[in-house]
């Protein structure tokens, strides 16, 4: 049986915690936490180094609660969802009831690659919901910027708060309507200057052919292998489901390359298409997970001019 604000509730209860100091986080994750250990239900504890001091040094020794390397975690949303969806099955397999998990995203999360992480945070209402899962993610309000608190509150169905309430979002958005809105993501700076190379309708060999050409300069040989997979994933993508004219544009620099491919369609039909598997898909559903695992950043844009997948290798938020 479910113990706690998630006693009878079936599948995912999913919680934003809004904090402005370091007592409104400890008043309500601590509680949460010892609460499970007392009711014999995995609490897992998966936060930025100086959190996870913080949450450490205020539980007594022993305290049976199990602390996660939160950086490895949230390396990519896929590797989170991999992660946290092992995890579930086998605490779930052992025998829980509920498994109470408190876990923030790392504060790079909230720059340029922000939206496939609020793509994340929505999606995974819909994956967990299989699981007797009870999450917190904290948000500290004063360095989460402005934008990515309103999606926040539209990604988490309710938010924990310090004084033990449980309120529902009045923006919450269901994610099979939330991943199919159309999200504003802002160019990558190198965007601004000319493409180092501009295809029309290559093939995917081609493509590969441009990104090794170019990229050996600005990334790790792994780095340029991955990226070039993604880039015939994406490729393949628009020639196959999408709509002609396809274009590819890459830019380099700064430590990083960015691709943009663009064709006339709309885009997958799949609202968590990238961020799961979907072989059965008739829009390129299983490429787009591929790309997912293999570049630093992908970004999806439906607009006027068709769809455009935005690869990015290397770190995103470099401001150059």
């Amino acid at each position: 049986m479910r113990t706690g604000a998630a006693a009878g509730h079936r599948g995912y209860y999913h919680e934003a915690l809004l904090y402005d100091c370091d007592e409104a986080l400890l008043a309500t994750v601590l509680p949460f936490l010892r609460d499970g250990v007392a009711a014999g239900e995995p609490s897992l504890v998966s936060l930025g180094e100086r959190n996870t001091a913080l949450v450490r040094s205020a539980l007594p020794a022993g305290s049976g609660v199990t602390f996660l390397d939160g950086g490895d975690v949230y390396a990519r949303p896929t590797v989170a969802l991999r992660a946290y969806r092992r995890l579930l099955v086998d605490e779930v397999a052992a025998g829980a009831a509920q498994v109470r998990i408190v876990g923030e995203l790392p504060p790079v999360a909230f720059g340029r690659s922000w939206d496939w992480w609020a793509r994340y945070e929505s999606a995974i209402n819909h994956v967990f919901d299989e699981f007797p899962l009870w999450s917190v993610c904290p948000y500290d309000t004063r360095t989460t910027p402005p934008e990515v608190l309103a999606d926040v509150a539209r990604t988490h169905p309710r938010t924990a708060t310090a004084d033990g309430r449980h309120l529902p979002s009045e923006t919450y958005t269901e994610p099979a309507t939330y991943l199919r809105q159309r999200r504003e993501v802002p160019p990558d700076p190198l965007q601004h200057g000319t493409p180092l190379i501009e295809l029309d309708d290559p093939t995917p060999a081609r493509a590969r052919a441009a990104v090794y050409a170019v990229a050996t300069a600005h990334l790790s040989a792994d780095e340029v292998d991955d990226l070039s997979v993604a880039v015939s994933e994406a490729v393949t993508n628009a020639l196959r489901h999408g709509l002609p004219p396809v274009r590819f544009r890459l830019w380099a620099g700064d430590g990083r390359v960015v691709v943009t491919v663009n064709d006339a369609g709309t885009g997958p039909s799949d609202p968590y298409a990238g961020l799961l598997p979907t072989p059965g898909a008739t829009s390129g559903g299983l490429g787009l997970w591929i790309t997912h695992q293999s570049c630093d950043h992908v970004a999806m844009q439906p607009g006027p001019d068709g769809f455009t997948l935005r690869l990015t290798t290397g770190d995103p938020n470099v401001a150059g």
